[in-house]
């Protein structure tokens, strides 16, 4: 391998690094006010959810709330990245089904599709892993 490759490899790696925390950053913004917002309003959340018919409504306010704040946190600094990101997709996904299956009106149907794009960003986060500028890297 020439001096100007490896150099050019080096570069690209550094640009992917950029690219992926970018991406781990925005992905996590949604999930970090999501989780926050629920676990600082658990009785709005809880009866949200009861009106959902979910159990345990405020068991389950707390859960999510939970799943999505330090889920969130994972993604974005890196840590325990690709399980981080499988659990937050399938918990995407999962929550599309249970509150977005309106589709009769527009906004549950952008709604759901926002959580399948969501999804497919956790997807590949969870085949590419979180990128040189993590917790995950540092750790080896």
């Amino acid at each position: 391998m020439s001096i100007n490759s490896s150099v050019a490899g080096t570069g690209a790696q550094s640009n992917s690094s950029t690219t992926i925390l970018l991406g781990r950053i925005l992905l996590a913004v949604i999930f970090l006010l999501s989780g926050f917002g629920k676990l600082t309003a658990i009785s709005g959340t809880a009866a949200y959810f009861g009106g959902l018919g979910l159990p345990l409504p405020t068991v389950t306010a707390v859960v999510v709330g939970l799943i999505e704040l330090l889920g969130g946190v994972a993604v974005l600094v890196g840590f325990q990245t690709r399980i981080a990101a499988w659990v937050l997709a399938i918990f995407t996904i999962a929550t599309g089904l249970v509150a977005h299956t309106g589709w009769a009106d527009q906004m549950q149907m952008i709604q759901f599709l926002k959580n399948l794009a969501i999804t497919g960003g956790f997807i590949l986060l969870a085949s590419s892993g979180a990128g040189a500028f993590s917790i995950d890297a540092k750790r080896g």
